[in-house]
């Protein structure tokens, strides 16, 4: 039987390449729900070229314009926050894709986990935000998580087999993004249009900065200790400018494991979807010759200080990662319209992480609140600065 897909964010990066690898894989996969949250152009591609049961849009404002260029398929359309909701509960679903940015991922993916969905995990936020609770949840409902991110599905890769052997620390490997080596003189000088050139993957503009900035690979450190069960001391950041080692186990008797391949995401979505077996594919396979030499190198923390804020946001514990992601999504905003420049991010992340209310031993709820807070707050602080500014 072909396993059935439903696609949160269809239409961003991970998305479009699920959809590619679903295509190139038409006997094991198909199509049974897309979400998009604006992009009403591709969503009606999309959905005329796989035939979903059903599709949904965030904005409601497109539904008509939806409806209307749907009319003559076999598809169900929906719009509206509550529809991507419910959507993922569908019995005919059987592995739900997180592709949606940000925190806005988090309650569907646990209304997916909640209704037994097992869960292709792009949306690394959600484990930022909410990790122990959506581990309890996916024990509770017996739910697989599958990562999606390369860094994340090369230490899942490197674990098949060893789940019963001591993990004693990962190493997860970062490009170092556009800027590394930088000064902070040069730092200070890097625009928008600089920081959204990535030199290894081909992301969104939100994931982009957030890797030019290293807060993605802070994020990745958040992530590996819910889906590892690791403390933050087993956790090493590495930078490998060539993005050909994706990440590396060491055992408790000092031997290693590495996951490498060429810089693909669509290679780690095929494992996610297909696990545990491997599908043949015509991925663009790595030579050791066309790479002679693989360099690494430490994170320079000083200089990209949101890397430290997230190892800061995970030894403190309670909602403070929460407070990261949510300071992160304001000031990466604010940062892609102009208002702000590259180094102002982390100095304003850091001002809302001492400003808002920090709770302990959150619940669902308490991490709902805060993020309302924490956007009120960075918000806030925004404007201000850029009052000062003017």
């Amino acid at each position: 039987m072909r396993k059935r897909i439903a696609i949160l964010g269809s239409t961003g990066s991970i998305g479009t390449q699920t959809l590619e690898v679903i295509s190139q894989n038409p006997e094991h996969f198909e199509v049974e729900a897309l979400t998009a949250n604006n992009n009403i152009g591709l969503l009606i591609e999309q959905a005329k070229r796989f035939r979903p049961n059903v599709v949904v849009i965030s904005n409601s404002c497109h539904y008509d314009q939806l409806k209307d260029a749907l009319k003559d398929e076999p598809v169900k359309v929906y719009a509206g926050r509550e529809a991507l909701q419910q959507v993922v509960q569908m019995s005919t679903i059987d592995i739900v894709v997180t592709a949606m940015v940000g925190y806005s991922g988090l309650i569907p993916t646990c209304n997916a986990i909640k209704a037994g969905k097992h869960i292709a995990l792009a949306n690394k936020e959600t484990m930022v935000v909410a990790g122990e609770i959506i581990n309890r949840l996916a024990i509770e409902n017996r739910v697989n998580i599958y990562p999606v991110d390369s860094e994340h599905s090369a230490i899942f890769q490197c674990l098949v087999g060893e789940f019963n052997n001591e993990i004693e620390k990962i190493y997860l490997t970062a490009s170092g993004g556009p800027f590394r080596g930088y000064t902070i003189e040069q730092l200070a000088q890097v625009t928008r249009a600089d920081a959204l050139k990535h030199p290894n993957w081909d992301m969104g503009p939100k994931i982009t900065i957030d890797s030019a900035t290293l807060m993605n690979k802070g994020f990745e450190v958040i992530e590996a200790k819910w889906l590892f069960g690791l403390k933050p001391e087993q956790i090493e950041v590495i930078v490998h400018p060539q993005s050909i080692i994706h990440s590396i186990v060491q055992f408790c008797d000092g031997s290693m494991k590495a996951q490498m391949g060429l810089p693909d995401m669509k290679l780690p979505i095929q494992y996610a979807l297909n696990f545990p077996e491997r599908l043949s594919s015509a991925f663009p396979r790595f030579s050791f010759l066309d790479y002679p030499m693989l360099t690494f190198e430490q994170p320079n923390t000083k200089n990209f200080r949101n890397l430290a804020l997230a190892f800061e946001a995970l030894n403190q514990g309670g909602n403070m990662p929460c407070i990261l992601n949510a300071a992160n999504e304001v000031v990466v905003q604010a940062f892609l319209t102009e208002k702000i420049s590259f180094l102002q991010m982390p100095e304003i992340i850091e001002l809302a992480m001492e400003k808002a209310s920090f709770t302990k031993n959150p619940n669902l709820e308490d991490y709902v609140q805060t993020d309302k807070e924490v956007r009120i707050i960075t918000s806030s602080i925004v404007k201000n600065w850029l009052i000062h500014k003017n």
